[in-house]
């Protein structure tokens, strides 16, 4: 059975206030690439994601996308306190030198600096994360009929093809004789214009020509063809 490497697939789940989405595409790639997006709350599972995707589709540059949408979404954030303190005595420092006033501003400027705020990072529940492997069971079966489906087309391409180089391979069997006999009499036709009948040795015209003709016969190129046909029918 021909797998192709291209595939799609996508799948959506409901989890509370959750609305899961997970995409795969699949494009050619001899190896498995694996291109994975997703929120930060689940990259402590990512690996676990990256295995079953390995062991379904083997092959395939795979670009995994998931999207959670959260009707209730609050942000839990907080003062990193010993951070701000830290700016603000640089900002105070600097206001006294050049002279400017400290104000609310300031204390504002201060906490968008970079890690002024920091976010806590949310408690994935397992019956959330079995939710995100069902997203992921559903896609990779999609991405799997896919590639199936584009096998097939591909099969039913190189069956017609094969059965096609057969056919010529049949073909040019009867012509094979007469090309070697043409072949012999053009060359001593050339001879005898250029040297005469008698210009040269027969014999060793005929000895060389059994050798050069020996060249031009394609016997093991059409023995050798029919076996690459004969193994594709085997691997497909």
């Amino acid at each position: 059975m021909i797998y192709s490497m291209t595939g799609y697939g996508k799948a959506t789940r409901q989890y509370e206030s959750k609305t899961m989405t997970l995409e795969i595409r699949s494009l050619n790639s001899k190896q498995i690439d694996i291109g994975l997006r997703m929120p930060q709350a689940y990259k402590d599972r990512e690996i676990e994601l990256r295995n079953e995707i390995v062991r379904r589709l083997q092959r395939g540059k795979v670009d995994v996308i998931i999207t959670v949408d959260d009707a209730s979404a609050s942000a839990s954030v907080s003062v990193n306190s010993q951070v701000v303190k830290k700016y603000l005595e640089q900002i105070r420092s600097i206001a006294g030198e050049y002279h400017f006033p400290f104000s609310e501003v300031l204390l504002a400027a201060a906490l968008r600096m970079p890690e002024a705020l920091k976010a806590e990072a949310p408690v994935v529940a397992e019956e959330e994360w079995k939710v995100v492997l069902d997203c992921l069971d559903e896609a990779l079966r999609q991405v799997e009929a896919f590639r199936l489906q584009e096998g097939q087309a591909m099969e039913k391409d190189f069956q017609m093809r094969i059965e096609l180089i057969e056919k010529y391979l049949d073909e040019i069997r009867p012509f094979e004789e007469q090309r070697i006999i043409r072949i012999k009499e053009r060359l001593q036709r050339t001879l005898t214009e250029v040297m005469g009948n008698e210009g040269y040795d027969k014999n060793r015209f005929e000895q060389e020509l059994i050798y050069y003709l020996e060249k031009l016969d394609i016997t093991e190129e059409k023995v050798r063809l029919k076996n690459h046909c004969e193994y594709f029918y085997k691997t497909m």
